[in-house]
């Protein structure tokens, strides 16, 4: 579970477990193998949202 990391700056960093690496990449390779360009992909992939879940 991603988990979300704030700086004294104000900053806030997500910190991502191996599992979240996995799945985006998992679902970006839906996307990437159903496109025939690099330009079709990023089109699908800015209508669709990817979640990570946060730990507070």
């Amino acid at each position: 579970m991603a988990t979300i990391l704030e700086n004294m700056n104000g900053r806030r960093l997500i910190r991502l477990s191996t599992d979240d690496v996995i799945s985006i990449v998992k679902e970006y390779q839906l996307f990437a193998c159903e496109s025939s360009s690099y330009n079709e992909t990023r089109a699908k992939l800015d209508k669709n949202e990817l979640y990570i879940p946060e730990d507070l």
